[in-house]
């Protein structure tokens, strides 16, 4: 077989399989090696394969390991296919891979995907375009993100925000419920900002959660969660 001297990355979307995007299906059919990201990936999309395809899954493994795979199989001209959650665009993570991969003269294809934040955008009703996404989901400092966060909000746009779970270091956690007791602490009214929680998002276990960022204080979320904080009002567009 040719040597393919690259990897699909496909966005396998935040659960539900009919998420999955048309081309990013026919890539899982096609693929001689499968690496998708553990529980985050629904494994019924596994199914769609046709050349039963080895598969790994990336939770056993480090950073190393997935792409000492990734070379290894691609060097022998396999067709190798990464499922990654949600859109891998959304995500700085993946950049690690490709810069690895790119060590070693591989190239990559990503085929983006529906992720967690157009769907919390879709079910909250909001435009993406008169949004700010603000990502808390990192191990490093978020302090700039808490000010971009405070900005967004005297600014009026929409908010749609990746809390961040941390139960080992309380310091760190920084869930709904601690969102509302910063914003509430910097001197916001938050019994008069919109919110939704959502949880779990279409992977058949979601809940959501209405009302306004104060009565978030003390209330638990899962770690899948979505914050969005809807403040925009809509306007008309263009019609070509």
């Amino acid at each position: 077989m040719e040597d393919a001297k690259k990897v699909i990355i496909v966005g396998a979307g935040p659960g539900d399989p009919e998420l999955i995007t048309v081309k990013g299906k026919k890539a899982i059919e096609n693929a001689d090696v499968i690496i998708y990201a553990g529980s985050l990936v629904n494994k019924e999309l596994l199914k769609y394969n046709k050349k039963n395809a080895k598969i790994y899954n990336s939770a056993t493994m480090d950073l190393e390991e997935i792409v000492k795979v990734m070379v290894e199989n691609v060097k022998k001209g396999l067709n190798v296919v990464r499922l990654h959650t949600g859109d891998p665009s959304i995500y700085g993570a993946i950049k690690e891979q490709i810069d690895e991969l790119k060590k070693h003269g591989i190239d990559v294809e990503i085929i983006p995907g529906i992720g967690s934040i157009q769907v919390a955008a879709s079910k909250a009703k909001i435009p993406l375009d008169k949004s700010k996404v603000i990502t808390m989901h990192v191990t490093t400092s978020i302090e700039e993100k808490k000010l971009e966060l405070q900005k967004a909000v005297i600014d009026g746009y929409n908010i749609i925000l990746i809390p961040r779970p941390w139960p080992k270091d309380p310091k760190k956690h920084f869930m709904p419920s601690e969102v509302a007791f910063y914003l509430k602490k910097n001197g916001f009214d938050t019994s008069n900002i919109p919110v939704h929680v959502f949880e779990s998002l279409t992977n058949g276990k979601e809940q959501t959660f209405t009302g306004s960022v104060q009565e978030l204080e003390g209330k638990e979320f899962s770690d899948l969660s979505v914050m969005v904080i809807s403040q925009t009002r809509s306007e008309s567009y263009i019609s070509f």
